[in-house]
């Protein structure tokens, strides 16, 4: 395991139709959008994931783990942290929760100040909120 601080981490936006996947190196602390998993089935959406972490070899996983804005749970808190648990065990990779309350809101602004719209904008909103959910993971002290 590379020492405390270093490595690459992926985080992911979970929903359960579209799944937005960031990731950005510890040493830069600056998250980027990379990819919107889909699939029909939990096995395709699982395996979409294990090309991508084959790929960017990370060594942190960081899920968004949604709540009303008073900060109590709802049930896509709970298909969150299942997503979370499920990372973990066929990963093996240390995942962790962060408060995810109004990254899509930030995303869709962030979205509309690049002008982006349509198809585009739909494909884009899930990696842009995991983008912000990865930034706020790095911002943490």
């Amino acid at each position: 395991m590379p020492e405390a601080g270093s490595g690459y981490v992926l985080a992911f936006d979970f929903g359960e139709v579209r799944i937005g996947v960031a990731g950005g190196s510890r040493e830069m602390g600056i998250a980027t959008p990379l990819a919107t998993v889909t699939g029909n089935s939990n096995d395709d959406k699982f395996s979409a994931i294990g090309k991508l972490i084959a790929e960017w070899q990370p060594v942190q996983l960081v899920v968004g783990l949604p709540s009303h804005l008073d900060g109590t749970e709802h049930e896509l808190s709970r298909l969150s942290r299942t997503f979370a648990n499920r990372l973990h065990g066929r990963f093996g990779l240390p995942v962790a929760l962060v408060d995810e309350r109004l990254t899509s809101v930030e995303a869709e602004e962030l979205l509309s100040e690049a002008q982006t719209f349509g198809k585009k904008r739909k494909l884009a909103v899930d990696q842009v909120a995991a983008m912000r959910i990865l930034q706020c993971w790095f911002d943490q002290p």
